[in-house]
Order: structure tokens, then C-alpha cells, then sequence
């Protein structure tokens, strides 16, 4: 049986997709972008900064799934440009701290709504 998940504390799909789906043990989290979920407009400019925001929502809907980032097995970074690497990895330690999933970082020519910075996850509980 498959269980949507929707909260309110994360932006709404901007299309025919949940935020997530969670499966038995396993929570599916859809790709987030750096949109504040009261607005659904984004408010920063910068890698770093859209990488908080990004983790932020992620996050929301790790909380309103029943798990937190320490659940997170495996997740996909999508860079605009592979340059700010570094930047995002910082935003990204200090949210997983020493919680060290899988990880794929991948550079796109383009993400959805011209963002710098999208991340989906697998977590387990």
C-alpha cells in the first residue's frame, strides 16, 4: 500500500507528483527545490543559501513522514553548476553532521524554475 505524505511546513508539488510516498518502511521523497512553502516563491540567490531552504523542506517532510535526516539512506544532489560543490557540501554536513548517506551530485543544465540546487532522498524507518 502506498501512502502519500503532504505537509504544509514544505512546498506543494508544482505538478502531478507528491512530496512523498512512503512504501512499508521506506519513504520516497521528491525532488525539492529552494521554494519557501508559505510564498511558493524563491527567496535566495546563492547555492548555500538555496541548499538551507532546500534541506529545510526536506526535512519537513522527513518529520511529517514519522523520520528524521538520521533515516536518510541515499540521496541526489542536482547542481546548476558543479562550481559550487563546496559551498552546498557545507550546508549539507551541517545538516546531516556525522549521518553520512549515499550520495549522487550530479551537474544539470537546468532545474526547474531556473534554482541552483535540487535534492531528493530514500529514507528508511
Amino acid at each position: 500500500m502506498i501512502n502519500f505524505v503532504h505537509t504544509e511546513l514544505a512546498p506543494a508539488a508544482v505538478g502531478p507528483y507528491s512530496q512523498a510516498t512512503k512504501v512499508g518502511n521506506m519513504i520516497f521523497i521528491s525532488g525539492q527545490i529552494p521554494l519557501n512553502p508559505k510564498t511558493m516563491q524563491i527567496e535566495s540567490s546563492t547555492a548555500a543559501e538555496q541548499s538551507e531552504t532546500v534541506l529545510t523542506n526536506l526535512l519537513a517532510i522527513l518529520t511529517a513522514s514519522g523520520a528524521g535526516l538520521n533515516h536518510v539512506v541515499k540521496a541526489t544532489v542536482y547542481l546548476k553548476n558543479m562550481g559550487d560543490y563546496a559551498a552546498v557540501n557545507r550546508v549539507y554536513e551541517k545538516f546531516f553532521g556525522n549521518h553520512k548517506p549515499a550520495r549522487v551530485c550530479i551537474e544539470v543544465s537546468r532545474l526547474p524554475r531556473d534554482v541552483l540546487v535540487e535534492i531528493d532522498a530514500i529514507a528508511v524507518v
